[in-house]
Parts: structure tokens; sequence; C-alpha cells
């Protein structure tokens, strides 16, 4: 589906509408009231499709002042972003360059996501892990405070320790299935030998320990995957400073499409991709082989200024415009 129009007619905010009503919350910001228009006091997202031949009815509400409520099938839901549990989307946007060209935070955060939709059983992993550290740092400055003993840090490097292994384990897990499809999908964006690499190695409790000097002068813990970098590299070249903006661009989309095969094969249906201005720095070439990719399989919507950046007829045309009010029309072409 491609979704056309002019600069500042609204592209964006379908694709962001259709986030939040699949996933429950925007990719653009945790903030629930900059979903809700100015001068207005709710919104409202509401979908109807199928999902492997089974009807799916989505409805979000957001109303200020209140917390969001969503319903699947009629029923309501716990949160709203339990949805993403039922629902599998994934999102490109300019700014999510950040995964390559940004700090190792930005891609520790991307990996951990992707090993969550993997394994929803350790989507929480990551945080819980971050809340131990947390736990240990309150406790290291208690300690240099001097009200508190060196004892009580031991409870914390066993659990700092502990779940740091499992995250550290699932990372791995998560670098190794993910890099034959995202290899694949660089090479045919013209991005050669594409590698991820994660070297991050489980911090003991022992090696806690031996840190604790250190730690106490810092007021924080120097060891753990908190600290870790995952690289996303181009014959042996780390895209973060030796790739252009054009080569970042190509390894991004390469991780959501090599994503959405890895969850095609563990879910049994495809995601649903949205891509935001996703052809503007791609040459013609490149446009052909993600318009190929995409008619391959699965449900994407792709968002451009001009109805002829996506090679071929897409399956739907809709068209975006501005009107008078402020407000934007949508239309099938």
């Amino acid at each position: 589906m491609l979704v056309t129009g002019p600069n500042g007619a609204g592209k964006t905010n379908l694709l962001e509408s259709l986030h939040v009503g699949t996933q429950g919350f925007s990719p653009r910001t945790r903030a629930d009231a900059q979903l809700v228009r100015f001068g207005r006091e709710a919104a409202r997202v509401a979908l109807r499709g199928d999902r492997a031949g089974v009807p799916l009815d989505l409805e979000v509400t957001l109303q200020l002042g209140s917390a969001k409520r969503a319903t699947l099938n009629g029923a309501r839901l716990r949160a709203a972003e339990q949805l993403r549990g039922e629902v599998t989307t994934l999102v490109f946007t300019p700014d999510r360059l950040v995964v390559v060209k940004g700090g190792p935070a930005a891609r520790r955060a991307y990996f951990d996501r992707v090993l969550g939709r993997l394994t929803p059983a350790r989507s929480g992993l990551s945080a819980e892990y971050g809340a131990a550290v947390g736990q240990r740092n309150a406790a290291l400055r208690r300690v240099a405070q001097g009200v508190s003993t060196r004892d009580a840090l031991a409870p914390w490097n066993e659990q700092v320790s502990r779940l740091g292994a499992e995250l550290v384990a699932g990372r791995h897990a998560v670098v190794a299935a993910l890099q034959p499809c995202f290899a694949e999908r660089a090479e045919e964006l013209g991005l050669p030998q594409a590698e991820l690499r994660y070297e991050g190695e489980v911090p003991t409790a022992a090696e806690l320990e031996s840190r604790v000097d250190r730690d106490l002068e810092r007021g924080a813990t120097s060891l753990g995957p908190h600290l870790d970098d995952l690289g996303v590299l181009s014959a042996d070249r780390d895209l973060r400073t030796f790739g252009s903006q054009g080569e970042q661009r190509l390894a991004v989309l390469a991780l959501l499409l090599g994503e959405a095969e890895l969850l095609e094969d563990s879910r049994g249906t495809r995601p649903l991709l949205l891509l935001d201005d996703v052809l503007s720095e791609l040459d013609s070439d490149r446009r052909h082989v993600l318009a190929e990719r995409l008619r391959a399989g699965g449900q994407a919507l792709v968002t451009s200024a001009s109805r002829g950046a996506l090679p071929g007829e897409p399956t739907q045309l809709i068209e975006v415009a501005q009107r008078e009010d402020g407000t934007s029309e949508v239309q099938a072409a």
C-alpha cells in the first residue's frame, strides 16, 4: 500500500495511528497527550482486519487526564500495550537511523526489543536487569554515605549477575538468529558483507564484588550488559563511524526486513510493516529491490510525497490531503 500526498498533509500521522492502533503506543512519543489533536479532549483509533483468516477488531481510545483504553475483538485489555502481544508491527522512520548512527544505548534498546518480540517471555528482561542495576547503585550510594555496609551489596551482586547472564545470552541468541536474514537483505540492497557483532560477557558476582571499591567511588555499577555495545558492520567497517548516511539507512532497513522474516517464522504471520519516507534516499535500483521484497509477502504501508517513488503498481494507493481547517482527508485512489 502506497500513501502519497504533499509534505505536511498527514501521511506520517496516518502511519502513526496504525502503530497506535496495533501496538497501543506511538513510535514517536510516549506522551499520550501529544497524540490528541490540539483543542480536543480525546482521540480514537479503530481498525478492522483479519489474521490468518480470523476477524480482528482493534480499538484504542485516548482521553486527556485518563489512561489509554484498548479492546481486542470487543474485550477490554488491562493495558493498551498488550496489543503488541497480539499483533506485530514494525516501523521505519528517519529517526530510526539512531539504531546504527547513535550511541550504544540505542542499539542495546533495539536488540532488547527484538529479543522481546521473538521471545515474549523475555520481553521484560531488560527492564528487570536495569531495575537490579538501579538497586545496586542505590546500595552503593548508601554504603558510600556510611548508612549501610558492604554486606548489603551481596544480594544485588547475585541479582545483577543472574539477570545479566540471561540478558547476555538473549542478545547473543538474537544476533545469531538475525544475522543470516540481515546479511541477505543487506546484500540485496547493495550493502556487502553485512554483519552483526556482540561480544558481551556475563558479569559474575565475584567480578562485581572485586569492583566494589571502584564502584563506590563512581556511585555506579561499572560492569554488565548495560554498558555493552552491539556492532553493525559492512565489510568489517563499523557503520556508526565509517558508514555514510545512505549505508546506515540501508542497514536499518535490512534489520527491519530480517526481523520481519524471523517473526513470520516464529509466529506464522508476517508483521505489518510501516515504512515512512523510506524511499527518499534510495536510488532507482534499490527502490526496485525493496518493492520486490515487499511484494513477496505480508502487508506494508509505504509513505512518499511522490506517487511514482515506488516502482510498479501498489496493491492499493491512498492519497492524503490537508483540509483548510488543518485536518487530513484520506481517500483511496
